[in-house]
C-alpha cells in the first residue's frame, strides 16, 4: 500500500541504465549429437582409463586449483551420485591442494583422466548479466524478486518421493506454481521479495542464467544468486519462435529481445510457455553460488550433471572445434538443460566480453573426468578388459 500523501513529495530519479553492454547470441539449437550410451550414471554407461595429463598453460591450471580449493570442503561431506568416487577418495587430493604451489604438478601427481561414455562432449556457455532493479518497489521498478517459497519442496512429505511441489489446500500433494500463476500473484504478499526489477524481459533472461547482478538507482550493485526452482519444465523460447514462423533463422539474443519488444502481449504468452521459474537469494560474498552452495570462478567453473561428472571433479575439455573451451575446468555447478554424460556449461563471469563469449559458446570435442587416483584405480580393477 503506498504511504500517505504528502506535499511536496520529491520524485525519485529515474533508474541509471546499465553501461551498453553487447547482446550476447543465445545457445542455438545444436545438430544431433553422437547417440549417447543408454544409462543415468556414469557406471552405467562406461567408464575407461583415459590418456596422461597434457601439458596445461600455468594460468588455466592455477584457476583450476583455486577452483578446487572452494570445492573441497563440499566435496569432502557429500555424496558423489555419478558412482565413480567416495568421500575417502577425495581426502589426500583436498589435503595436497592446500599447500600446493606447481598447479599443473598438483593435479598430474594427485589424479588420473578417466573417459565416460564415449568421452563426446558438447559444451556451452553461461555468464552473469547486469539488470536494472530496486531493492524497494516504485513506479519505474514493479516486477518482483522472489525468494525461494517455503512451501516449495522437494519430496511429498508422505511418501517420501522426490520431485517438487507443494502440499495444497486440500492436503494433496500437486505442482509448484508455474511461471504464468507466478506472475499473475500466486506468491504475492507473502514477503518473499527480495528485489524489484525494472523490466520483466531482463529478469526472464536473467533467470535462464541463473544469478545476476542488479544495478541500484544510486548506481550501487545487489548480486542476486540461485536459491531454487520450481520444478516446472524448462523451454528455450527461440525454438517456437524459429518453429512457427516468427523469427528466421539465425534466431539470436538480438533478434528475440527485438520480438518481444515488437509484440509485447503474444511475447508475454510465449515467455509463459517457459514455465520453469527460479527464486533467488541475495549475495553478500564472492558468487554466484553454484550446486555446491561455493562461488564458482569464471573461466574455471563448469556446470554438469552430477549423475555423470562427480560435482568438484576437474575436467579436462580437449580438441573443442571452439579452442575458447578447452583445456582444465572443474564442475561447480549444474543446470537444467546440462543433461547426460559429457554436457558442459562453461562460467565466463560478468561483463560484455563474458556475455558476448558465452553466448556464442557452442563446441564439441572430447572430455575426461580427473578422478582421484584411489578411485580411477578402483573403477579400473572391476572395468571389463573391454573398457580398460
Amino acid at each position: 500500500m503506498p504511504p500517505p500523501a504528502r506535499a511536496p513529495v520529491p520524485q525519485p530519479a529515474p533508474l541509471p541504465a546499465p553501461a551498453p553492454q553487447p547482446i550476447p547470441r543465445p545457445r542455438p539449437v545444436p545438430a544431433p549429437l553422437p547417440p549417447v550410451p543408454v544409462g543415468d550414471t556414469a557406471l552405467a554407461v562406461g567408464v575407461r582409463s583415459g590418456p596422461a595429463l597434457p601439458v596445461i598453460p600455468a594460468g588455466q591450471a592455477q584457476r583450476a586449483l583455486e577452483a578446487f580449493r572452494i570445492s573441497c570442503p563440499s566435496v569432502l561431506s557429500r555424496a558423489d551420485s555419478s558412482g565413480l568416487t567416495q568421500r575417502e577418495d577425495w581426502r589426500a587430493a583436498c589435503a595436497a591442494a592446500a599447500p600446493a604451489g606447481d598447479a599443473e604438478a598438483f593435479f598430474r601427481r594427485e589424479f588420473a583422466l578417466v573417459e565416460v561414455g564415449g568421452g563426446a562432449a558438447f559444451a556451452t556457455g553461461y555468464y552473469e548479466p547486469e539488470i536494472r532493479g530496486c531493492r524497494t518497489r516504485r513506479p519505474d521498478c514493479a516486477v518482483p524478486i522472489y525468494a525461494k517459497p517455503a512451501d516449495l519442496l522437494d519430496a511429498n512429505p508422505r511418501t517420501g518421493v522426490r520431485g517438487r511441489g507443494r502440499v495444497d489446500e486440500r492436503g494433496d500433494y500437486v505442482l509448484y506454481y508455474e511461471r504464468s500463476q507466478i506472475e499473475d500473484g500466486a506468491l504475492a504478499g507473502r514477503g518473499l521479495e527480495i528485489a524489484w526489477a525494472a523490466d520483466p524481459v531482463d529478469l526472464f533472461f536473467l533467470q535462464i542464467q541463473g544469478s545476476g547482478r542488479l544495478r541500484l538507482p544510486d548506481g550501487g550493485v545487489m548480486r542476486i544468486g540461485y536459491a531454487g526452482q520450481n520444478g516446472r519444465e524448462y523451454v528455450a523460447i527461440g525454438r517456437p519462435l524459429r518453429e512457427r514462423g516468427l523469427l528466421q533463422p539465425p534466431v539470436t539474443m538480438q533478434s528475440i529481445r527485438q520480438w518481444l519488444a515488437a509484440n509485447p502481449e503474444p511475447g508475454r504468452a510465449l515467455m509463459r510457455e517457459n514455465r520453469s521459474y527460479i527464486f533467488f537469494q541475495e549475495l553478500t560474498g564472492p558468487g554466484p553460488l553454484g550446486a555446491l552452495g561455493r562461488p564458482v570462478t569464471a573461466r574455471a567453473s563448469v556446470a554438469t550433471d552430477p549423475n555423470f561428472v562427480p560435482l568438484g571433479a576437474p575436467v579436462l575439455l580437449q580438441d573443442m572445434d571452439n579452442p575458447l573451451a578447452n583445456g582444465l575446468w572443474v564442475a561447480q555447478d549444474t543446470g537444467g538443460a546440462i543433461r547426460g554424460a559429457n554436457r558442459f556449461d562453461t562460467f565466463w563471469g560478468a561483463g560484455a566480453d563474458s556475455a558476448s563469449i558465452s553466448g556464442a559458446m557452442q563446441a564439441r570435442g572430447r572430455a575426461f573426468v580427473l578422478l582421484p587416483r584411489a578411485a580411477a584405480e578402483r573403477i579400473a580393477r572391476r572395468a571389463s578388459p573391454a573398457q580398460r
